[in-house]
């Protein structure tokens, strides 16, 4: 999949500006297709699912939410975060997330606003009807600040991919960044600390 300058600047703006409020340029990002994706991280990322599911089901754990920076900007919540295994905080993705609050009821967005939940679990909880819709497949050098969340060691390349969650309407809630670390097949990490 080529895209142009332009609309991967656009696609990657939830990461872009959480690297902006620390005043950081971004790591060596590529989009490929999904077929460059190794297994099994592929089936992780290949999907029009949520991704906190998708993680739990694979990693067989709850997932837990770590915010690394949050802005709230108007109707508009932006976070960067790690998702991370409940028993042991074993990092399982590093993302960016632009939510906008607008977009749900009151009590959900109470719950989003609070930042201790991942958001799949809060649209799984209060039944949010909504669709999925990734836009592009990632293969990112992580930087310093990706291996220190990810608990990395050494410059192995990251996958990753960008998502947009729609309303029924086809308006977005959110838009996502979602890069994660080596796995293997039965699930947990693969090269880490």
């Amino acid at each position: 999949m080529e895209l142009t300058t332009e609309q991967l600047g656009e696609l990657m703006r939830p990461m872009a500006d959480t690297y902006g409020l620390a005043h950081r340029g971004l790591p060596s990002i590529e989009t490929i297709g999904p077929g460059d994706i190794p297994r099994p991280l592929r089936k992780l990322l290949e999907h029009e699912n949520d991704m906190t599911p998708t993680l739990e089901d694979f990693h067989g754990r709850k997932i837990i939410l770590k915010v690394l920076q949050r802005r709230l900007n108007g109707s508009s919540l932006l976070r960067q975060v790690v998702l991370v295994l409940g028993e042991n905080e074993t990092p399982v993705e590093f993302g960016a997330i632009r939510i906008y609050l607008d977009r749900f009821d009151e009590s959900a967005k109470r719950e989003i606003q609070h930042c201790r939940r991942p958001l799949g679990s809060i649209l799984e909880e209060y039944h949010v009807r909504h669709v999925n819709r990734p836009s592009a497949f990632l293969r990112v050098e992580p930087d310093a600040l990706i291996r220190d969340a990810l608990g990395l060691e050494g410059g192995v390349p990251l996958y990753g991919r960008c998502n947009t969650i729609l309303d029924m309407n086809g308006e977005p809630m959110a838009e996502i960044v979602e890069l994660l670390p080596p796995v293997n097949d039965e699930g947990g990490g693969g090269e880490g600390k």
